[in-house]
């Protein structure tokens, strides 16, 4: 049965002994870490497209999204102290659920990922295209500083912020954490100052209609802006680089949370509550979908005059309230922060990446560690690349609701393992321990497939679509390479000279020589 091809926990522990990364990172750097990946893809870069979506209601969606994010946070916290290896979701689903739900798990984790990587890069050109042409009062020609679906040819600072990024990767996981946690001081400034200027000016008149769409709209908003707490995820994937994980895991995955969702509710109040953010409609009067050819033919068409209309949200509104040189401020800031949030995604990225290559899963090249770096820099170039194309061709729009799919795949499948686990393997040490399991983790998994129901009907189905593509891979590939079908284990350190040992197959595994079941 291909179900039965789970790798032990003992097993997975082992295997990080035996070929760890470098453990450099502690609480507070975790933190930062998180921060750095969670503020910034919501406020700073989608605040405009969850407008479009809900309005004013994106308040509400905010405090959804916050809600769903937090209960898998608990899961996550409890996996990540138990279980303190690279591959987050992947590795949890490997030890409880088996090796195709794992793989699955791991495909998915590629396309959140990647495409958020890569959505946050096409933000961030977005704030330092609109700061220099504010700044210095000259036009930058659309067709280099956009992509086909926004009315341009290419995204040229998007293209180029994401290889920078990947350069930093693969210097090294210390010196990134280090910028990192400049860039985040730098980050909560910035959106501190905004909540300063903006909240005190509130009309609440701008709060009405408060769902112009209805609640329909609110949940689709919510689906939209949910791979902005995708921070969390990310730093559990610096479980093997951490020192005292046990302790220092779930510090990192809640205290980055508690601290990002205060800042999302306050900055959405302040846009709201300032400049309104009602809508823009089409033709026929109905809403238009965001990062959408017809979206943007209808910004071109009144100017730019909505806040959804921009592609730098936060600095738009500072110049619409009266503050021009702090709105340039703000996009200065967000131009040198945004880095840190594509940073920690495909940080994410490549570990998974990497503790699948070192399963067998994916080829053994994407394991190397550079000599003098120690990093995985195959991978990490591999992604990087990709990341880049991405960010050229495509809006924030697409960008973010593909990755989401992902996403709350991943979620939901780490919020089944940890109950699962506390079922099959009650005896196991568990340095922290979800509380209200029968609550929490059920609650989880129904919120991540509303969310995931509330995406739209072209998101789901290139979801269902880069599905079947991981299963022809599997199948075609993984499956036949993968160390636990092979009947290999890992060993601890201890015995680290002795070749891994093969052991009887599982049930459903592929023995060498012969066949699959």
């Amino acid at each position: 049965m291909i179900f039965g091809r789970i790798k032990p926990l003992d097993s997975i522990l082992a295997t990080a002994e035996k070929k760890s990364l470098n453990r450099s990172l502690g609480a507070f750097q975790l933190t930062m870490l998180g921060i750095g990946a969670v503020i910034g893809t919501g406020i700073f870069v989608l605040t405009a497209e969850a407008a479009q979506k809900a309005g004013p209601g994106m308040m509400l969606s905010f405090v959804i999204a916050g809600f769903v994010c937090a209960v898998a946070a608990l899961c996550y916290a409890e996996m990540s102290a138990m279980v303190p290896v690279s591959g987050s979701a992947y590795t949890y689903s490997y030890a409880v659920m088996g090796e195709l739900i794992a793989w699955m798990v791991g495909w998915a984790l590629i396309l959140e990922y990647a495409v958020a990587a890569g959505a946050v890069s096409v933000g961030w050109s977005g704030y330092v295209v609109g700061l220099i042409e504010n700044a210095f009062s000259i036009d930058i020609p659309d067709m280099l500083v956009r992509g086909p679906y926004d009315g341009g040819v290419v995204n040229l600072p998007a293209f180029g912020i994401a290889l920078l990024v990947t350069w930093l990767l693969v210097i090294g996981t210390r010196e990134s954490a280090i910028v990192n946690a400049v860039l985040v001081c730098v980050k909560v400034a910035a959106l501190s100052l905004f909540i300063v200027l903006a909240v005190p000016v509130m009309n609440m008149d701008n709060f009405t209609p408060f769902m112009p769409l209805g609640f329909a709209g609110v949940s689709a908003a919510a689906a939209s802006i949910f791979f902005a707490y995708v921070g969390f995820d990310a730093v559990s994937t610096a479980a093997e680089e951490t020192k005292n994980p046990q302790r220092n895991m779930p510090i990192g995955l809640i205290g980055s949370l508690g601290i990002c969702t205060v800042f999302y509710i306050l900055v959405a109040a302040g846009v709201i509550g300032s400049v309104g953010a009602q809508p823009v409609s089409g033709a026929g009067g109905a809403a238009l979908a965001p990062g959408s050819m017809e979206l943007s033919q209808q910004c071109a068409a009144i100017g730019d005059a909505a806040v959804v209309c921009s592609k730098e949200a936060l600095a738009w509104t500072l110049r619409s309230i009266g503050w021009p040189q702090i709105g340039n401020l703000i996009g200065l800031a967000a131009g040198l922060a945004l880095p840190s949030v594509i940073l920690m995604m495909m940080f994410g990225q490549t570990r998974i990446f990497f503790v699948m290559s070192r399963d067998g899963l994916l080829p053994q090249m994407f394991s190397k560690i550079h000599p003098k770096f120690h990093t995985p820099h195959v991978v990490t170039i591999l992604t990087g690349i990709f990341v880049a194309l991405f960010a050229a061709f495509f809006p924030v729009g697409k960008l973010a609701d593909i990755s989401n799919s992902g996403t709350l795949f991943a979620f939901a499948a780490v919020s089944i393992a940890v109950l699962v686990l506390r079922r099959t393997d009650p005896a196991r040490r568990r340095p922290f321990r979800t509380p209200g399991i029968a609550f929490t983790a059920p609650v989880a998994i129904v919120g991540c497939v509303y969310l995931f129901w509330s995406l739209g009907y072209e998101t789901k189905m290139m979801f269902v679509g880069w599905a079947v593509i991981g299963l022809l891979v599997y199948f075609l590939y993984s499956r036949n390479h993968s160390f636990v079908g092979r009947g290999i284990v890992d060993v601890h350190e201890d015995d680290a000279d002795v070749p891994p040992q093969p052991v009887p197959p599982l049930p459903g595994a592929h023995t060498p020589g012969g066949n699959d079941a």
